[in-house]
């Protein structure tokens, strides 16, 4: 259906007589009025009915004047779209990151952007999903170990992962925990598909230790209330809740043990140079947050 005719029938409803219509539109009244025989050609129902000097919606106009917006509507996002395709640039950007992700570093970040930035929608996903998503709908993932060499990358922070115990745990007074006095102790940790959890199972192994007693949990907040109440040493990266204690967990020469953030998009996306600002201004936002690198 012509756009055109569509417009010209908005215009005057808006404006109530083809007079008023055709001086907005700027175009002659009986080049209205034609359009207007014509969109009732193509429709085959009587849109306008005259009455005291006005055009007055039918019943069937009414009706129709509902899909007729829509349609313009349709067309104006499209038109919009397509703008902001040509110009490099997107009004809504689709993220995907691991739940700890998403509830401690980017929830905070999007709540620092104003309404003159693109809205940012994110979706939960392991590190396979996010990596899947990104070769389909989703725009940028951040992701808690480096992308394939497929994929555009920064890194956007280095954060500590955490022995947690209760303030009246013994260790409390601590500042950290060597990996030999961690696999003393009975753990709560999350399911291997938690980056912090493939880490510190990992990093046991290579030191040839394994853990006596394990409580494994589907979410950081129950480990933590798990923690809390003592029934554990909680290891993971998310922040701290319930007044519990982080030890810093040693690994080789003192290092701490640490989860490293990527941010990842498709190289070919036509927003790319976008997409590389919005990870720049994430690393930038923990840099500030966590004091990382």
């Amino acid at each position: 259906m012509d756009l055109r005719l569509l417009r010209s029938f908005r215009a005057v409803v808006d404006a109530g007589t083809v007079n008023a219509a055709a001086s907005y539109l700027h175009i002659s009244q009986p080049a209205l009025s034609r359009q207007l025989q014509q969109l009732e050609r193509q429709v085959s129902v009587r849109l306008f009915e005259r009455e005291r000097g006005r055009l007055m919606l039918t019943a069937a106009g009414r009706a129709f004047l509902s899909a007729a917006d829509d349609v313009l509507a349709a067309a104006e996002n499209a038109r919009s779209l397509a703008d902001a395709l040509a110009a490099g640039r997107l009004e809504r950007i689709r993220m995907a990151a691991p739940t700890t992700t998403l509830t401690d570093v980017i929830a905070p970040f999007l709540a620092t952007l104003d309404v003159s930035d693109p809205l940012i929608t994110v979706r939960e996903a392991t590190y396979s999903q996010a990596l899947s998503a990104l070769r389909s709908e989703r725009d940028l993932a951040v992701i808690t170990a480096p992308p394939p060499r497929q994929f555009a990358s920064v890194t956007v922070a280095s954060l500590p992962v955490w022995a947690y115990v209760s303030p009246s745990h013994r260790l409390a007074a601590e500042t950290s925990i060597t990996l030999t006095d961690l696999a003393r102790e009975p753990l709560v940790l999350l399911h291997d598909h938690f980056r912090a959890r493939t880490l510190v199972d990992e990093r046991l192994a290579s030191a040839g230790l394994s853990p006596l007693d394990v409580i494994e949990c589907d979410h950081p907040q129950v480990a933590q209330a798990l923690a809390a109440s003592g029934r554990g040493v909680a290891v993971l990266s998310d922040d701290p809740r319930f007044d519990l204690v982080p030890l810093r967990i040693l690994i080789d020469g003192g290092a701490d043990l640490q989860l490293t953030l990527h941010a990842a998009w498709n190289r070919q996306h036509h927003a790319a140079t976008q997409l590389a600002s919005v990870a720049e201004r994430l690393a930038l936002f923990c840099q500030q947050r966590y004091k990382t690198i």
